[in-house]
């Protein structure tokens, strides 16, 4: 079947209140999904945010982002007023999120919320339903919470390490502060799940998206240390990037920790089980980024100032493939296998049978051929004209290669808006699914670019307002997708 939808991110949704939320402006970009014939809304990680704001660094591989709980929802139901709300200073910019001011003036307000609900049955089969890591995230956020939210890794050794005794002593001390998180995570589970089933009642599938690492501030490795690559002493001893390229010249040093495979492959990758289970169970269709990671992945030495100095190491590979489609039969995934891709990688993907992914904006190098031009694709792959990673397609038309873009607009004849060509491209490709980033669909430009990577600052901020969603759009763009028998 072929099958059309749109890069969405929920903090960019319209909001009256500083980010996108799991509320009524959600529900409305669902409706305007039907409207415009689109079968998929896809998403960035919807995890908690720690480092740098980025939803692919979150302090927990299982939790919601409490900032997207919608308030409006929770004034319903008697959580909040209207008041405590219009008092609350969560940035005025309508088309940027302000991190700072959300960090500093919503958890007051969630505080107060969290006070005054009042424990159903539905939240103890909440609790035991996701008891392997409900607990343990909890008490990370309220001991990261009594320490400043200063990294775990800069903690007192006695709680940094988990001795039993200290473990004990904060399970007393922060016994309310843990229920507040936990309280919170059932909020967030129970709006997305009312948000979910809206969506799937519409004809609309979620794509979720996994990051392959956790975060090295998060509660998965404080938890979990034995998952993981640390040295005697508890400390990371390698950590993940990617070597040098044509792009980068020190390669990409990102500095999440590295999984211990041997034990993993012990337990029969229980835990990545749990992990891909929580994830069907949230979403649809699963997007794991940096595939190849299972392939063979690049290990730096922790405290590296580059990536220079990294190698090479081999990957779960076939066996936890086996071990995913043993426990889990019916699970869809989407293969992110953008980047250095070599013969092992290749392999694999063809043996998991998971559809990779096709960016338009990486086809036209002048100087070579490319698997990226819809040409040479295979209907089993899914086709964007770029990703959250990419500027937007009228940015790229101005400072991509001059050259590259004359190529493109050889190959594309391109007459008109150039974005609408490349648009064009993937939903005329073979690809069994096209996914759209909205910025495109709304032809913006460099503002509305959602990260660039190797950056630390200024992402993922960008936001819309309602009145970008029209039903002449929406009319256009069914109008575009049925064109190329999309539905």
């Amino acid at each position: 079947m072929r099958t059309c939808g749109i890069l969405m991110p929920v903090s960019s949704l319209p909001s009256a209140h500083g980010i996108g939320t799991f509320g009524a402006a959600a529900r409305d970009f669902v409706d305007f999904l039907q409207k415009a014939n689109q079968r998929r809304w896809q998403l960035l990680p919807i995890g908690a945010t720690g480092y740098g704001d980025s939803p692919y660094q979150s302090f927990s591989a299982f939790a919601f982002n409490p900032y997207f709980i919608d308030l409006d929802i929770l004034c319903a139901d008697g959580l909040l007023t209207q008041e405590e709300i219009e008092a609350t200073d969560m940035g005025s910019d309508a088309h940027k999120t302000d991190y700072g001011k959300l960090f500093d003036n919503r958890f007051p307000l969630l505080k107060k919320a969290a006070a005054r609900f009042e424990k159903t049955q539905s939240y103890a089969d909440f609790e035991a339903e996701n008891a392997t890591w409900l607990y343990d995230y909890a008490l990370f956020m309220a001991l990261k919470e009594e320490n400043g939210f200063a990294a775990f890794s800069l903690w007192s050794d006695d709680i940094r390490t988990r001795r039993p005794h200290a473990i004990e002593a904060a399970q007393k001390r922060l016994a309310e502060e843990t229920e507040f998180w936990k309280i919170v995570q059932y909020l967030c589970a129970a709006q997305w799940k009312a948000l979910k089933a809206y969506a799937n009642e519409r004809g609309v599938q979620i794509i979720g998206d996994i990051p392959i690492y956790v975060s090295p501030d998060s509660s998965d490795l404080w938890a979990n240390p034995q998952l993981f690559q640390l040295d005697k002493n508890g400390n990371l001893s390698e950590v993940a990037g990617c070597p040098p390229d044509g792009f980068s010249a020190d390669g990409q040093l990102w500095g999440n920790p590295l999984y211990n495979w041997a034990l993993h492959a012990e337990t029969g990758y229980a835990w990545w089980i749990n992990r891909l289970k929580h994830a069907k169970s949230v979403y649809d269709i699963v997007r794991i980024d940096h595939f190849r990671g299972f392939a063979g992945y690049y290990a730096i030495p922790a405290g590296s100032d580059t990536a220079i100095n990294g190698r090479w190491r081999q990957g779960p590979g076939v066996p936890f493939i086996e071990a995913v489609r043993l426990k889990l039969p019916d699970i869809k995934i989407i293969a992110e296998d953008l980047g250095f891709l070599t013969d092992d990688v290749r392999s694999l993907l063809k043996h998991s049978g998971f559809p990779g992914m096709k960016v338009l904006q990486f086809a036209f190098d002048s100087r070579e051929e490319s698997d990226y031009l819809p040409h040479n694709y295979t209907r089993n792959c899914i086709v964007y004209t770029g990703t959250h990673d990419n500027t937007t397609t009228a940015d790229w038309q101005l400072s991509a290669p001059q050259d590259d873009v004359a190529n493109a607009m050889e190959y594309l004849g391109a007459h008109g808006s150039f974005t609408k060509c490349m648009i064009r491209a993937a939903l005329a490709s073979v690809a069994d699914t096209a996914i759209i980033p909205m910025q495109d669909w709304l032809e913006l430009g460099a503002d509305a670019r959602m990260n660039t990577p190797g950056t630390v600052s200024g992402n993922w901020q960008w936001r819309t307002t309602a009145e970008a969603f029209t039903d002449e759009l929406a009319k256009e763009i069914a109008r575009m997708t049925g064109l190329y028998g999309r539905n």
